[in-house]
């Protein structure tokens, strides 16, 4: 089976790695600002209102469905936010504007130098090379059906120019869902010989569990210094 020219492939990951802002792990912001439970629990239901997660969980958003996300496992959060966080002027390569996905690698280097090549770019789109920012690893395991571009490193989805790559990537994942598969499997674009995964469905992502910190500092200059792990 194919879809497009690209194979299909049963595997099972029993360990990939995703990296997340550790701002994501601290206690909710809300907390300092009430005196007491029931303070909280009305600040969390106007949070609530414009949360693209909980409004997505509550009652779906463009291009992702309620019921598509998963309720009552550890860390099931990370799993529905990264889903349901698209970013509409700046689609990825394998979802668009109104649908995200969970990209994640074999390891963690090619994590950093995935997250690495973005941030630096949208510094250099502010104009300074200044930032520190901290990173966890999040793993997942996956298994399934998934589209194999893993020999297939000239496929136009996986051109470095984004413009060109972005396009293509969306419509081949956009035909792998339609078909029930749980993903794709793809070389890495920004690290060489490294091996990325992007799962297509909530339901793909299972057994997700924190990982070591990793600290991303650039000082004026666009290749960071990176510690870990920490």
């Amino acid at each position: 089976m194919s879809i497009d020219d690209v194979p299909v492939v049963t595997e099972a990951f029993p360990k990939t790695v995703r990296l997340v802002t550790t701002a994501r792990l601290r206690a909710a912001v809300l907390v300092p600002l009430v005196d007491d439970d029931d303070e909280l629990k009305l600040l969390a239901e106007i949070e609530g209102a414009t949360s693209t997660r909980l409004i997505a969980q509550d009652r779906g958003i463009s291009g992702l469905a309620a019921n598509e996300l998963v309720f009552d496992l550890p860390n099931a959060h990370f799993i529905n936010a990264s889903f349901a966080y698209a970013k509409p002027q700046q689609p990825n390569r394998f979802n668009g504007a109104d649908r995200g996905a969970w990209y994640a690698a074999l390891d963690v280097a090619t994590c950093l130098d995935e997250v690495g090549y973005h941030l630096t770019n949208a510094l250099a789109d502010a104009g300074d090379f200044n930032a520190t920012v901290e990173y966890a690893e999040m793993f997942c395991s996956l298994a399934g059906e998934f589209l194999d571009l893993r020999r297939l490193p000239s496929h136009p989805s996986l051109d470095p120019d984004k413009a060109k790559a972005y396009p293509v990537g969306n419509a081949l994942a956009d035909g792998a869902r339609a078909a029930g598969l749980n993903g794709i499997i793809y070389p890495s674009v920004r690290h060489k010989g490294g091996i990325c995964l992007v799962a297509l469905r909530p339901a793909a992502v299972q057994s997700v569990r924190q990982g070591a910190l990793y600290r991303m500092t650039w000082r004026g200059s666009p290749t960071p210094a990176i510690e870990g792990p920490i």
